[in-house]
């Protein structure tokens, strides 16, 4: 089930269904998977609620308890469209792209990858599923380049190289 509560230009809630479907298998998940795409004021709430972050956030994973019987339900994504916006004209690709990355990135949460603690494993399946899904760079590889680029500005190489003014 996919809730748009929060409109993109060229995303219905039937297209993002099927992403969801295409991804779900590709990445061999079993189970349902529940969308909200919503504003960043939701987003803020929920991450307050679950996380006790009081600030928005681009994307919310909500593993199903395993203890859970009947219809195979593996959880919930709930995605800003505020921050997909954002992050989608920083980088320079379309919302719908960056929606889609921030669903890959959710399912695979829920299929209990955890970035934070599983030496790159997670990030390796996102990179091949993302260029399997025909989607632009990944959370993770965003987070690493980042880092990186924030490491070499710190070290003496790069401060011998920086131009001063005369």
């Amino acid at each position: 089930m996919v809730i748009l509560n929060r409109r993109v230009a060229g995303l219905s809630e039937a297209s993002l269904a099927r992403f969801v479907l295409r991804t779900r298998l590709s990445l061999g998940l079993k189970g349902a998977v529940h969308v909200l795409v919503t504003g960043s004021a939701a987003m803020r709430t929920l991450n307050l609620r679950f996380r006790r972050k009081n600030q928005p956030t681009d994307v919310l994973s909500f593993p199903a308890p395993r203890h859970a019987k009947g219809t195979p339900f593996a959880g919930e994504i709930a995605i800003s469209a505020d921050l997909a916006a954002q992050n989608a004209a920083r980088i320079g690709h379309s919302p719908v792209a960056e929606i889609k990355v921030l669903v890959l990135h959710g399912m695979l949460h829920l299929a209990g990858f955890d970035h934070e603690r599983d030496n790159g494993a997670m990030a390796r399946k996102e990179a091949r599923l993302r260029r399997e899904l025909r989607l632009p760079s990944a959370l993770i590889e965003r987070g690493q380049n980042k880092a990186k680029r924030r490491s070499a500005l710190r070290s003496p190489e790069s401060r011998s190289k920086t131009r001063r003014p005369a």
